[in-house]
């Protein structure tokens, strides 16, 4: 069970006078069984969860309990407080604001200082070193499309640099892996789609608004496709990008070969953003088999030198 899931649920009993299974099950997109189990765990914490059977019935607390902010351990709020913390650099606005003074205030005065100490020992930061700058208006506007169920009209950069006109119906903000997307169900291709908030351009929330669909969760692991697509390919690499390659390849596939250079086991996919990735090592990286992406590298490495064999177009007056 997720604490922060159990946290949430307590807030809204506390803020509520009764919600229904269904509806909590709903809220929190998981099953009835697992909000009967959240109700069974946050009632043995000591909280009196009353169910109040038949129409309009449901879970509420007894209106005349207090939460005890000893409920929950030092180990809880400091996750909870890192894990908003977090969020916070990312998503600004009044709700996360609200969240992170709620988790505050159940700190004991007692356990202030401890806790303050564990959320201190661990940083996370998920905004970027740079670039993106135009993400966090993004965000704000998808929020308020969410919200008020409007439809959103934006310029897309899809595969191979192709720019299309899209309108789709906001559904879910995701962030994967650093970076964040849009689920969406797009009006012209009929389907639910994912689209990286930094490919996008011109967004705009339009005045319709839409009757919510059916929204699938969006298929974020992909470990079973890569392991039937990913093969180890041989490259030996100077030291001094051996930091950038442990980036994309674990420690034990690196094997000395001589003082300067290392042999690499380098997981791979035959596509364009892996031969891009070889290529971005320049000169201090070099494939020795496969021989077939070997040749291949060869291949883009002329078409790159290619473009530098002509004389260089002399610089434009500044008019």
């Amino acid at each position: 069970m997720k604490i922060d899931r159990l946290v949430s649920i307590l807030m809204v009993l506390l803020d509520k006078r009764r919600i229904g299974a269904r509806e909590l099950a709903d809220m929190f997109e998981v099953s009835l069984r697992t909000i009967y189990r959240d109700i069974d765990a946050i009632s043995a914490a000591g909280i009196p969860v009353r169910a109040a059977p038949g129409v309009g019935g449901g879970f509420e607390i007894m209106q005349e309990y207090k939460l005890d902010r000893r409920v929950f351990s030092t180990d809880d709020l400091s996750a909870l407080l890192m894990g908003l913390s977090s969020l916070s650099g990312m998503v600004r606005g009044d709700e996360l604001v609200h969240a992170l003074a709620k988790v505050r205030s159940l700190i004991p005065a007692d356990r202030a200082g401890e806790i303050e100490l564990r959320v201190n020992q661990i940083c996370i930061d998920l905004s970027p070193w740079m670039g993106s700058g135009g993400i966090q208006p993004c965000l704000e506007l998808i929020k308020g499309a969410l919200q008020e169920s409007r439809l959103l009209a934006f310029d897309y950069i899809a595969h191979h640099g192709r720019k299309t006109a899209r309108t789709a119906e906001p559904y879910r903000l995701v962030l994967k892996g650093s970076r964040w997307y849009l689920q969406g169900y797009c009006r012209s291709r009929g389907d639910f789609r994912l689209f990286r908030l930094s490919r996008m351009s011109n967004l705009r929330m339009g005045e319709e608004t839409f009757a919510p669909r059916d929204a699938p969760k969006p298929a974020l692991d992909f470990s079973e496709m890569l392991e039937t697509l990913q093969t180890c390919i041989t490259i030996r690499i100077h030291k001094s990008v051996m930091d950038r390659v442990l980036d994309h390849c674990a420690y034990e596939n690196f094997n000395p070969d001589g003082d300067e250079h290392y042999k690499v086991r380098f997981p791979f996919i035959e596509n364009d953003y892996h031969y891009d990735l070889l290529l971005g090592f320049g000169a201090k990286c070099e494939c020795v088999e496969p021989p077939h992406v070997r040749a291949e590298m060869r291949r883009r490495i002329l078409a790159v030198a290619a473009l530098y064999d002509g004389e260089a177009e002399p610089p434009r007056a500044n008019p």
